[in-house]
């Protein structure tokens, strides 16, 4: 075989072993492996090319944001500043119409800031924002459609897990990923509260038609109170970074230690939970070093294998300009969408398209803004929508169906299609405030 078929084949390899069941970092390692092996035709040759490609994964300092971001993260959900921060959100919008689906959003928008991951903001809002949706009498496929919806924001509101990773795999400043992040974040969770806001209006058989809101009234004391904690964690957080205070690492240690401040104050930290804490940050953290180890393995069996250079080759033999490439590549990401989740996505498709790109001068950050987004969506759509499947694990109410949950969580999907194609003709809203 030509190292091109053999690169070929790859792909179709570890797309298979996935949908079988394999770990995606180990269906990678083992497919790079045998790879480079057949590229090389020694063992030794492929063990010492793929364990230096596993040191440079993880040796550079910029590789701590990720354990220091978890932790913060794991002790925000601790603290239940979710409940918080929805309760405040409901009193500002009890007024509007959809209100509480607009407090859902806010909530998942600020969430989003300290947080960093869409599953966790998923978890989080089942099971704070779904009962009291229903309650106040929407519907159940629209509840549990706008926390789906919303939950997304947590992986383009920096700091984000999934720009993090997309900074390491392709070598992009951290920093400029999130500052790039805060703008289409913003109008996405805009979108989406105008979006509610119109279906509640014309389409009220979807939404459900709520009477007027039985909240709890809130002095403007208990709101402050209740939302100081997290206001002063995101200050603390991208204050710190867009001010230049801190790195992005820097500023995930500092966040680690304020959200442990403030999870302490509160009294939520006894001997069990701080245990379950660091277990579960250990494990969050293994497993995406163990996929960026993967990364930096499967990226140097392609050089090897010469495809990506053929794949610029052929794609500069079409002339099909830079949105041609840009249009092939946002339909594959649709398409892998549907059976694999975001970052074994980004570990597969960014080491192929990455040389392609290059010619054609691209912008990285405005790149990585646009590939987010669009493997976002493959968090809301069947039939591997991972977002909906922690939804519905969440859930106590066994009438709600996963079908039920992909139908709510549509129209959000639509308008982030929506802002891919905004993100690709003004490249200024990922990239203006750099």
């Amino acid at each position: 075989m030509t190292g091109v078929e053999i690169g070929i084949y790859s792909i179709v390899a570890i797309l298979v072993l996935i949908q079988l069941g394999m770990h995606v970092a180990i269906a990678l390692m083992t497919v790079s492996f045998f790879g480079v092996y057949l590229v090389k035709g020694k063992m030794i040759v492929a063990g010492a090319l793929l364990s230096q490609a596993a040191l440079d994964g993880v040796e550079r300092y910029s590789f701590g944001v990720i354990p220091l971001f978890v932790l913060m993260g794991v002790l925000v959900g601790v603290c239940g500043l979710g409940r918080d921060v929805f309760d405040v959100a409901g009193q500002m919008f009890r007024k509007f119409r959809g209100g509480l689906g607009i407090a859902t959003v806010f909530a998942n928008a600020v969430f989003a800031a300290v947080n960093g991951t869409s599953i966790a903001s998923a978890s989080v809002f089942t099971k704070v924002a779904v009962p009291e949706l229903i309650r106040q009498g929407y519907t159940p496929r629209f509840s549990v459609g706008v926390v789906a919806g919303s939950s997304v924001l947590g992986m383009l509101i920096p700091p984000s897990l999934l720009l993090i990773l997309f900074g390491i795999i392709a070598e992009v400043s951290i920093g400029d990923l999130f500052t790039a992040g805060i703008v289409p974040g913003l109008i996405l969770a805009f979108f989406f509260c105008a979006a509610i806001v119109l279906l509640a209006r014309f389409f009220p058989g979807f939404t459900g038609n709520p009477g007027a809101s039985d909240l709890t009234i809130m002095s403007r004391g208990t709101m402050l109170l209740k939302s100081a904690p997290i206001i002063l964690l995101i200050v603390l957080v991208l204050g710190g970074i867009y001010g230049g205070f801190f790195t992005p690492t820097e500023a995930g240690g500092v966040g680690a230690l304020g959200a442990l401040v403030i999870a302490m104050i509160k009294g939520r930290l006894t001997g069990r939970e701080i245990w379950k804490i660091m277990l579960e940050v250990g494990q969050v953290t293994a497993s995406i070093t163990f996929l960026i180890i993967a990364a930096h393995m499967y990226s140097r069996l392609l050089a090897l294998t010469g495809l990506p250079n053929a794949m610029t080759g052929l794609l500069s033999s079409w002339e099909l300009g830079l949105y041609g490439v840009l249009v092939l590549y946002l339909i594959a990401i649709v398409l892998l969408g549907t059976i694999l989740d975001s970052s074994s996505i980004l570990l597969i498709l960014l080491p192929l398209i990455l040389p392609v790109i290059q010619p054609f001068g691209v912008d990285l950050v405005w790149f990585g803004i646009m590939t987010i987004i669009a493997v976002e969506v493959g968090l809301l759509t069947p039939p591997l929508g991972v977002a909906c499947f922690v939804i519905k694990a969440n859930l106590e109410d066994d009438r709600i169906t996963l079908n039920d949950i992909f139908a709510g969580a549509a129209p959000f999907a639509l308008i982030m299609v929506l802002l891919v194609a905004l993100v690709i003709g003004m490249p200024w809203l990922a990239i203006g405030l750099l």
